[in-house]
C-alpha cells in the first residue's frame, strides 16, 4: 500500500488522506524556518523508505515542503502530491492528486551521474 508523507503534523485532521495510503509524518510541531539542514537531516531517512507510488502532502512552512519535495523528486525522478482543496460551499474539502515525472536533460556540458 502506498504511503502519504505529511510534511508536518499540526492541528489539522488529515484522516481523509488515508484513502491514498498509510499516513507518515516527517516532522511534528514548531520548526525554525532557517534550520534547513536540520529539516533535511530529519526528512531524508524517512523518505528513503518511500517508493515512487507514494505521496507528499505539503503542510507547515513552505520551506519544509520544498525540502521534502526536492528529496522525493531526487529519489524517484517524480513527484506525487496530495493537495488539500477547500470546498467553495462550506462543506468538507477534498484532496487533489497531482503527479509529475521528471525526464530532465542537463545543460549542455553537464553530466547526469544517475
Amino acid at each position: 500500500m502506498a504511503k502519504v508523507f505529511i510534511v508536518n503534523k499540526g492541528a489539522h485532521d488529515h484522516s481523509d488522506a488515508e484513502r491514498f495510503g498509510t499516513l507518515e509524518y516527517l516532522s511534528e510541531g514548531s520548526i525554525n524556518r532557517y534550520s534547513t539542514n536540520s529539516m533535511f537531516r530529519e526528512f531524508y531517512p524517512k523518505l528513503l523508505e518511500s517508493g515512487p507510488e507514494d505521496y507528499i502532502l505539503p503542510t507547515g512552512l513552505t520551506i519544509m515542503s520544498n525540502i521534502a519535495c526536492a528529496i522525493f523528486a531526487c529519489l524517484h525522478r517524480r513527484l506525487n502530491l496530495l493537495i488539500y482543496k477547500a470546498s467553495r460551499t462550506g462543506g468538507p474539502g477534498r484532496y487533489v492528486q497531482r503527479s509529475m515525472i521528471f525526464r530532465l536533460e542537463g545543460k549542455e556540458g553537464e553530466k547526469d551521474d544517475s
